[in-house]
């Protein structure tokens, strides 16, 4: 049809490909507008019309979650871990790129001039191709954030509850409880070494009302841990003496024999159920959940989510080729990061407990959901590859909003099962049960929120406690002058500390 044929017909005459490129162009942030300067008016109004609609749709939507009460993007980050969510939005992201793609390339067959020469015609399209890519390109990169989420968390996450445990209700995700306890897990596994050893156990016990957290560290080296009666390591290793190695080697006897040994041998990581059960059991906790993170792929995580910053106050060495944390604050880097939680060099397993808490502090504090967010994709990657969970996806944006609620109002304090208040060679789990159970009660709302005062640095250390005052616990337990103890962190006596005292 020629230009005086279109004309006669009522329809304007086409532009030039200029003309017809600016056209398809203002199609891409205003679909449909092709369609009205061709006289498509129904066309153009309905694509017009529906595309603003999405527009104030979505400014609504934004408007009513920065006016919700939750923090809009713990808000979008719970979202983005359940699985239906990611599904829908990934299928509204295809339709929509889909449409809008297929507007574009309209918008330029009704514009273009016909008979143009072949060269123009080529360069009309590759201008297209271009102009599609900018919708093209975003909408892939949604795409694909969408489904590495999607995929993580069916990998990491349980796909079912646990049986044994009640089924997940949204209006009350805890089933009424007030406290919710999960295993925190730190394995050295290594291609150069046999097995998993659990150096890192912590019990994180969290109210679920004012987000108060207390971190009961257990040490490793803990003897004789106690089993529950008519289990198959209760036979293997009968009451009073109990299990005849060091606490953290648990998980790899279990590993070894999970049909003969494990509590529960069809949980989806016998040991670590068995462990977290075993623990409990000691303990007199309800342990919930556990998380188990190896700690060569904590490093990855720790530079997935950019760094964590932390305060030195005395040089740390670490590993064999003589490094050194040196004191000051620093952003540490996964590998820093790790050997800051991880180095008992010129220290003790007790000063590298006091290091892990001040470390999970640290990180809770830091990273926050917009972090999560931005950092999806390595941080995806790095939780795929090194943690494991019995966590259910049901449970995991409960787990998201009581994070930030631990982080936003709740206190975190700490409470280590070490010398001087428990003999780890001789522990008395009696007294330990009652131990644990004021820290996480009503020791907990007593937190001592100031460690000792620091000897005056003036005064000569005598190496012997004042004859003046009475010693303190640490003092009375080693025998030395200084009050407490010098690593951060380091939790002493039979109530719970502030970590906000304790961490530099």
């Amino acid at each position: 049809m020629t230009a005086e044929d279109e004309q006669r017909d009522g329809a304007p005459a086409r532009p030039t490909t200029g003309r017809a490129l600016l056209w398809t162009a203002a199609s891409v942030p205003l679909p449909g507008l092709a369609h009205l300067r061709m006289r498509r008016k129904v066309a153009g109004s309905v694509i017009l019309g529906v595309y603003l609609a999405g527009i104030l749709a979505l400014v609504v939507w934004s408007l009513r979650l920065g006016a919700a009460e939750a923090d809009t993007m713990t808000l979008l980050a719970t979202m983005a871990l359940q699985g239906r969510w990611l599904l829908s939005v990934m299928g509204a992201v295809f339709v929509v790129a889909v449409l809008w793609l297929t507007v574009v390339v309209h918008s330029w067959v009704i514009t273009r001039p016909p008979g143009a020469p072949r060269g123009t015609r080529v360069l009309g399209a590759a201008v297209v191709l271009l102009l599609c890519l900018t919708i093209a390109a975003p909408s892939a990169l949604a795409l694909h954030g969408g489904y590495t989420a999607y995929q993580t968390l069916n990998n990491v996450f349980q796909a079912e509850e646990d049986p044994e445990m009640p089924p997940h209700d949204e209006a009350d995700p805890w089933n009424g409880r007030e406290r919710v306890n999960v295993l925190l897990l730190g394995s050295d596994s290594a291609d150069n070494r046999y097995g998993v050893r659990t150096d890192t156990m912590i019990v994180a016990s969290m109210d679920t009302e004012t987000g108060d957290t207390v971190l009961v560290g257990l040490p490793r080296n803990l003897e004789n841990a106690q089993f529950p009666e008519g289990s198959a390591l209760a036979e293997r290793y009968p009451a009073p003496y109990g299990f005849d190695m060091l606490l953290n080697e648990l998980y790899q006897a279990v590993a070894e024999e999970p049909e003969a040994l494990a509590l529960n041998p069809n949980a989806t990581d016998p040991s670590a159920d068995t462990l977290k059960k075993v623990i409990g059991y000691n303990l007199d906790l309800d342990i919930g959940y556990y998380a188990m993170v190896n700690m060569m792929g904590f490093r990855d995580l720790i530079d997935a989510i950019g760094g964590v910053r932390v305060r030195i106050e005395e040089p740390i060495p670490y590993g064999l080729e003589g490094g050194v944390l040196e004191p000051g604050t620093h952003l540490l880097n996964g590998h820093d990061a790790l050997w800051y939680g991880r180095s008992r060099t010129n220290s003790s397993d007790y000063g590298r407990m006091g290091r892990q808490g001040c470390l999970i502090k640290y990180v809770a504090e830091q990273v926050d959901p917009m972090t999560v967010l931005t950092s999806y994709r390595r941080l995806a990657g790095a939780t795929e590859r090194t943690l494991s969970t019995d966590i259910p996806q049901s449970k995991v944006p409960s787990f998201v909003e009581l994070a930030d609620l631990v982080t936003d109002e709740g206190s975190m304090s700490t409470f280590q099962l070490s010398p001087p208040q428990v003999n780890t060679a001789n522990p008395d789990w009696e007294a330990i049960r009652g131990l644990v159970a004021e820290a996480v009660s009503g020791g907990a709302d007593e937190v001592a929120e100031e460690p000792s005062a620091a000897p005056s640095e003036d005064a000569e250390p005598s190496g012997e406690p004042s004859a003046n005052d009475e010693p303190t616990e640490w003092q009375e337990f080693t025998g030395l002058g200084e009050e407490e103890p010098s690593e951060p962190g380091r939790q002493v006596g039979e109530e719970p500390s502030s970590l906000e005292a304790l961490c530099p």
